[in-house]
């Protein structure tokens, strides 16, 4: 099957959203008809259920939606929505993550996230903290539809916080993320740790499985189930997220986050940018200043 792959950048509602890295909206039953078929998305998508009922169908499972539920859809999983019922209400959020959570769901939270995303695909509250939900969601409501610079550093925080606060629910409803001990998740868990750590000067897989004492194929059906990609992808997309950082946050040039990252010359940083996002280190930083600075 040929999937569409939904890009947050061409979903644009007003003329601000050229510059804006998250989207919200009401949702109802009246879906952007793309959301009703097998899809994927390069972005983050949360869905805040205040009334009526719907399914979201994630990878191989099938979660029923009601008032009070929150889902969160990872980027690159294949899902698509059904069943919506008409008296359907609520918010969708859309974000990417490469200024709002990558640190957090990658780095900062690494105990919590071995299988973090199937546990966040759907989330039930207690009233309390579904209502602390929906106040911090107005309040990124308010700042999308009247965005300065500063309210885009605010949205950034409020986004975090509402993350946060679903996975310490989650946490709490599933202990098993801080106490499993099952081999797979230990090794998926030394993985990514130590990806971190090296990812700047060990970019194969075969080095990975060695310190892991694992073979590759074992750590590839690893990395498959945990996080739905190979190894091989999960070293390039962290390395590309760094990349995305640097551009962004920093006054190297190119040369020297070429180095700085590993490559061995700015036409090998060149080559790989292009090779994963079909554009030049250029055009990357030019987008990214666009959305995030402008």
């Amino acid at each position: 099957m040929n999937l569409n792959r939904i890009e947050i950048k061409k979903h644009i509602q007003k003329m601000e959203d050229r510059n804006l890295s998250f989207r919200v909206f009401d949702l109802n039953s009246s879906f952007n008809p793309a959301y009703l078929q097998p899809h994927k998305k390069d972005h983050f998508c949360i869905l805040v259920i205040e009334a009526g009922t719907m399914e979201v169908h994630i990878e191989d499972r099938k979660h029923f939606l009601k008032a009070g539920k929150i889902s969160i859809v990872f980027p690159d999983q294949v899902h698509f929505i059904s069943n919506a019922s008409s008296d359907l209400h609520g918010k969708v959020i859309l974000f990417e993550e490469v200024l709002f959570c990558s640190d957090i769901l990658k780095n900062e939270l690494s105990a919590y996230n071995v299988n973090l995303s199937v546990h966040l695909n759907c989330i039930l509250l207690s009233e309390k903290e579904f209502k602390n939900s929906l106040k911090i969601t107005a309040d990124i409501e308010n700042i999308y539809d009247a965005p300065t610079l500063i309210k885009k550093e605010q949205a950034r925080f409020y986004i975090k916080v509402l993350l946060l606060g679903l996975i310490e629910s989650i946490h709490g409803q599933h202990p098993v993320l801080h106490q499993e001990k099952e081999a797979d998740k230990v090794i998926y868990f030394r993985f990514k740790k130590l990806l971190n750590q090296h990812y700047k000067t060990q970019r194969t897989v075969q080095y990975y499985a060695d310190q892991l004492a694992v073979s590759t194929k074992k750590l590839n059906n690893v990395t498959k189930k945990h996080c739905r990609e190979t190894a091989i992808n999960a070293i390039h997309n962290r390395i590309l997220t760094e990349i995305k950082r640097q551009l962004l946050f920093s006054d190297l040039s190119h040369k020297e986050i070429a180095f700085d990252l590993g490559f061995s010359s700015p036409s090998a940083l060149n080559k790989f940018v292009k090779a994963k996002l079909k554009e030049t280190p250029t055009e990357l930083q030019q987008e990214l200043a666009q959305i995030y600075i402008a």
